[in-house]
């Protein structure tokens, strides 16, 4: 089978939870014998560093990227707004990758194009123009729904206001774009629902994978490393919207003295401005060593979807993990046999003193963690899903 994939940005060096995913995808496709080609966005965030990416692997996939001035411009974004069209999508629309991705149809033949996010879908016009190669998308999260949680759990009355603005174009964005698509591979069962119900293209349920062989787990991290931490980029606003309610409603109510460590990309200093027992590490230059050397994983998203990358990563480490509802979406977890789930100030404070006070269940927690993974989140296995969908997509 011969498979384009199109990115939102390049899924290598892989430097944040979406790179990962992609990146499985593309490593999955090519371990099963498909030949796979990689077009990738590149942006002012995520820039494109042959230099740092395996020469075989860009041999492989003819891995090319074209740079798109992704950054939010004002005027446009106040047009948009006029226009009812979503800005979020159309920042990623670029004539100089439209022109490129033509070409290329128009000289290649592919049986699939995979868009990586729904950020890929202003493309789907010029793939139909020059390919019959059928359309699947990638869908890492369902947006609209992050933006309108995100309205949800603001005081600001405006920002409420725009956030739900925003939310309301995506959705109605997202509805017309499925009607165009082949197929879409959703990542979590919750996801696969709601597409269900908004559009009639079939969706298969591929959930985030990891190979399993590349993690091995620490279960006493806990009781060798008392501490709790978090790793996650804080330029997505989720990750930073979720931290700064832990530090202001959740943290500063606590009694013991275990430090909460923070790590990750655009970590902003004032997350240790007045807050005790609160480390700022910044970015990291090697995560799972970062994660196996640490306590447990707190993860306090209060708006998000699709399943996050950290979260299956961390349980293939044999970690215990404290969790918001929203953030363990996607993965079928057993309330505190393989993870703890908070969804408030007293049921996170709690967690942390429960853990604190039987270290020994953390073990625990962590072993039925690990064996969560190896038999619902296996990437051999999701990868074979995945060609299966391809190939009733076919028929």
């Amino acid at each position: 089978m011969k498979i384009l994939q199109l990115c939102c940005k390049p899924p290598r060096p892989t430097v944040d939870g979406g790179c990962i995913a992609m990146d499985n995808i593309s490593s999955s496709l090519l371990k099963l014998g498909h030949e796979l080609k990689i077009i990738s966005i590149a942006t002012h965030k995520h820039p494109f560093k042959p230099e740092e990416i395996e020469k075989s692997y860009i041999d492989q996939t003819n891995f090319e990227a074209v740079f798109v001035n992704t950054k939010i411009n004002l005027v446009d974004a106040f047009s948009a707004l006029v226009t009812a069209d979503s800005y979020n999508i159309s920042r990623f629309f670029s004539a100089d990758f439209d022109l490129h991705l033509m070409r290329l149809l128009k000289r290649e033949k592919f049986d699939f194009v995979h868009l990586e996010s729904l950020f890929m879908t202003p493309y789907i016009n010029t793939i139909r123009r020059c390919s019959k190669a059928k359309i699947v998308l990638r869908s890492h999260n369902l947006e609209y729904m992050i933006w309108k949680r995100m309205a949800e759990s603001s005081g600001n009355p405006a920002k409420k206001v725009y956030l739900s603005l925003l939310a309301n174009q995506l959705k109605k964005y997202e509805i017309n774009v499925i009607q165009h698509l082949d197929g879409i591979a959703a990542i979590s069962h919750k996801d696969a629902a709601k597409y269900k119900a908004i559009g009639n293209a079939p969706v298969a349920t591929i959930p985030f994978g990891v190979d399993i062989e590349n993690y091995t787990p620490v279960y006493d991290g806990f009781v060798k490393n008392p501490n709790f931490f978090h790793l996650g980029s804080m330029d997505w606003k989720p990750n930073l919207e979720g931290i700064s309610w832990m530090l202001n409603s959740v943290w500063t109510e606590t009694q013991f003295n275990n430090k909460l460590v923070l790590a990750g990309r655009k970590m902003p200093n004032w997350v240790t401005n007045n807050t005790h027992r609160v480390e700022n590490v910044g970015e990291v230059s090697n995560a799972q060593e970062f994660i196996t050397s640490n306590g447990i994983l707190v993860v306090p998203l209060l708006s998000a979807g699709g399943i996050r990358i950290k979260i299956i990563e961390g349980m293939a480490l044999g970690k215990t993990i404290i969790s918001t509802s929203i953030g363990a979406e996607g993965i079928n977890y057993t309330n505190g046999k393989d993870i703890i789930i908070a969804n408030n100030k007293d049921e996170f404070i709690n967690a942390f003193e429960r853990v604190l006070n039987n270290p020994q269940m953390t073990v625990e927690i962590g072993k039925n963690a690990r064996c969560l993974i190896e038999t619902s989140f296996n990437n051999d296995l999701l990868a074979k899903q995945l060609i299966d969908f391809y190939q009733s997509l076919l028929s």
